[in-house]
């Protein structure tokens, strides 16, 4: 197993809103659990945003939050969104302090594993001889594009935005799908509407000037409107999509359908100062506090923090492990409506936590017996 850490890790926890505060906690058992086996010090220190942080201090993103996941190694989020404050301004909304937050740690990369098991198959919508093998990675830009563009506006007879981007952040977060696709199947497909868009042709003449430092990564184009068919009809042709943030905003959640239950799936921001984790799914106030929340994409996110952030690979890959393993004996939250033993999200938490701790002592025992031989 590994060494012990010198100093512990900072880990800022930000529960948020919704079911939030239930499955950041599976997640946060889970590494836990994770610094036990593995011999690390993880300091968790927990702190409001969204709808939690507008009720005790007005704004979604009080100013204490931020410098606390500015002074920690990453964040862990749970979700924002709260019914209760849907009429309050734009700037004031629980949503708000996400895009904020993300801003405040420079994020630029929004990674979305999308993965499809094997003992899941009939969970998803689509047909199990379309989704097998589903095994993908988007990666999305997250700072700049349509959602940042300026100039913007509104008055009773015209609303406009802009779509901009420059080539240095195009070059940055293309750069970093092709590094990842590295270590995946070696492929990237880079999602544009060159065909229409002029920003989407500055998109594509810089994904293939980076393409030519990575000589051993296979790189294809796709108009989005033709990405989002290929998506449902031949998902597990895809290894690396590289989006700009609109198209990827909408693709990723037409992925999300894949696997059958937004619950399942994790994503990880990257590029900035501080790293940031949090499942894709939003508050479910309608579930909320009834303890049938999905953890596994909080607990997948813990994972991928492990992975990018930390660099403890055989953790994350353990943690993955688990998940799977548990899911595959067809354990399961209801909102997986195939699951065949329904449980809890502190139920379903505890036996990804249990199946962890035997994965990693037998790997340890096999390591010993490696080392007597």
């Amino acid at each position: 197993m590994s060494a012990p850490a010198l100093s512990p890790t900072r880990i800022a926890v930000l529960p948020g809103d919704g079911v939030g505060p239930e499955v950041t906690a599976e997640a946060v058992a889970c590494l836990e659990t994770v610094a036990q086996e593995f011999f690390h010090d993880f300091d968790f220190t927990c702190h409001a945003i969204g709808g939690a942080a507008l009720d005790v201090e007005g704004v979604p993103l009080p100013d204490a939050t931020l410098d606390a996941c500015l002074a920690s190694r990453a964040v862990l989020l749970g979700a924002v969104g709260s019914p209760k404050h849907d009429a309050l301004p734009a700037h004031l909304r629980p949503e708000s302090g996400l895009l904020a937050l993300r801003k405040g740690l420079g994020v630029f990369a929004n990674l979305r594993p999308v993965r499809v098991e094997e003992g899941l198959l009939d969970a998803s919508p689509l047909k199990p001889s379309i989704v097998r093998g589903t095994d993908l990675l988007i990666v999305r830009e997250l700072a700049g594009g349509l959602y940042f563009g300026e100039p913007r506006g509104l008055d009773a007879s015209r609303g406009f935005n802009t779509l901009a981007y420059t080539d240095t952040e195009v070059e940055r977060v293309a750069r970093m799908a092709f590094e990842l696709a590295r270590d995946r199947r070696r492929k990237v497909t880079s999602v544009d509407k060159a065909n229409v868009l002029e920003s989407s042709q500055l998109w594509r003449a810089v994904v293939e000037r980076v393409a030519k430092d990575f000589p051993d990564v296979a790189l294809d184009h796709q108009y989005v409107d033709s990405c989002a068919m290929a998506l449902v009809m031949r998902p597990a042709s895809f290894d690396v999509l590289l989006t700009e943030n609109l198209f990827g905003d909408i693709l990723s959640d037409e992925a999300a359908v894949l696997p059958g239950s937004l619950g399942l799936l994790p994503s990880a921001s990257l590029g900035g100062s501080v790293d940031l984790f949090e499942p894709v799914h939003g508050s479910a106030p309608d579930i909320a506090g009834r303890g049938i929340a999905n953890p596994v994409g909080a607990i997948l996110s813990a994972a991928l923090l492990l992975r990018h952030t930390l660099r403890l690979d055989t953790e994350a890959r353990l943690l993955e492990e688990a998940t799977r393993s548990v899911l595959a004996e067809g354990y399961g939250t209801p909102d997986l409506r195939e699951a065949r033993l329904p449980v809890g999200t502190t139920d379903l938490g505890s036996r990804i936590r249990r199946r962890f701790s035997e994965l990693a002592w037998s790997g340890a025992s096999r390591g010993l017996v490696a080392l007597t031989e």
